[in-house]
């Protein structure tokens, strides 16, 4: 059933956009998205329809459908204090301390989510929204840069024309030429078995290795020297780790009790066999979305694409509740669209089209 529920929605996801890493998360991009699965959720479905500026009748003359009027506030102040929650007129009208002022009126927030709102004003209330007029989908921004078709630019011309060996050198190059520095000299050939050792398999070339490549006087040493360390098994366990932290590879469910999931590791040595055997990008995210939906030659074939799958298998669990396998999905597809899309989907909590500003 939970195979069933993850696939379905993560097709749907794989439609919003082409396939590419994520990067690293800065302060400001945890806040963001804090706001927009905790705090954006609530003021769409608990507040909008009195405060926004498509209500028929603003009460209070707050907005609260944007930044801007957010900070401004209604008739009686500003509704935020970054970083002030106890003087946040928001999280008093939540928090039902004054009779006079409780927000929304009917039903009252759920403990965590008005620890959410204290969380988030602490934080300094990062939201990405602006006020503007126009209500309809923003354009498509042809400047994103996961969303420009693919094109071979031309070469950029170079000054040490006899420094680049390849195109990508010359890209290089440049930026370096631009910014008024020069590349490091030659490694030797004892640095450079150590630093491809290092990059390909993650452990430092043996003495005898290195003797072995400093009287190799061919032209194609090095290149023995990589294809040896591609063929090795480590290999795999050191590229392979890179993918397991993309998916949050853990051998726990990490839920509330964090209970010790005895299989895991079956997914873990798929991955890394993948990159041992050079298995193609598409092929590898097929198996790990659908792999059961996949024909299979042999017994061995089917198994191995099952266990593919184990990347929705080892999604994060949130809780101890049975109502609660709604977040374990959204955090699946949220984490499928950080690290196999140039996109997140995060923003279709809130939002019928695809793409914002």
């Amino acid at each position: 059933m939970f195979y069933s529920l993850c696939r379905n929605v993560v097709f749907v996801a794989l439609l919003c956009a082409p396939a590419m890493l994520c990067s690293a998360k800065t302060e400001s991009d945890k806040g963001i998205e804090f706001f927009e699965k905790k705090i954006r959720p609530v003021l769409v479905t608990q507040c909008y329809k009195c405060h926004s500026a498509k209500s028929t009748k603003v009460k209070g003359g707050l907005l609260v459908d944007s930044r801007e009027g957010l900070f401004k506030g209604g008739d009686s102040g500003p509704a935020i204090v970054p970083k002030q929650p106890q003087r946040s007129r928001l999280l008093k009208a939540v928090s039902y301390t004054d009779p006079d002022l409780q927000m929304p009126p009917k039903n009252k927030l759920s403990a965590q989510q008005i620890k959410d709102l204290e969380t988030w004003i602490k934080m300094g209330a990062p939201d990405p929204r602006r006020a503007t007029l126009s209500t309809s989908p923003a354009p498509l921004s042809t400047n994103l840069w996961s969303l420009k078709p693919i094109s071979k630019p031309a070469l950029p011309k170079v000054r040490n024309t006899s420094w680049a060996k390849t195109p990508v050198d010359q890209f290089i190059l440049a930026k370096l030429e631009e910014k008024n520095l020069t590349p490091v000299a030659v490694a030797n050939k004892r640095t450079l078995i150590r630093r491809a050792t290092y990059d390909l398999i993650g452990l430092p070339p043996t003495p005898e290795e290195i003797d072995a490549f400093l009287k190799d006087k061919s032209p194609d040493a090095f290149e023995h020297v990589v294809d040896r360390l591609l063929a090795s098994p480590h290999y795999g366990e050191r590229w392979g780790r890179h993918w397991l932290d993309l998916v949050r590879y853990a051998d726990t469910s990490g839920c509330n009790s964090d209970f010790p999931v005895p299989s895991a590791y079956r997914y873990r040595n798929y991955v890394i066999d993948s990159f041992n055997s050079d298995k193609p990008y598409a092929h590898f995210i097929e198996e790990q979305i659908a792999g059961d939906l996949l024909p299979s030659k042999t017994v061995e074939e089917r198994n191995e694409h099952i266990i593919a799958t184990g990347y929705l298998a080892i999604s994060r669990r949130f809780g101890s509740r049975a109502q609660e396998m709604h977040l374990t999905l959204e955090d699946t597809i949220d984490n499928l669209g950080k690290t196999m899309l140039g996109l997140s989907v995060g923003c279709a909590r809130c939002h019928d089209h695809k793409f914002d500003p």
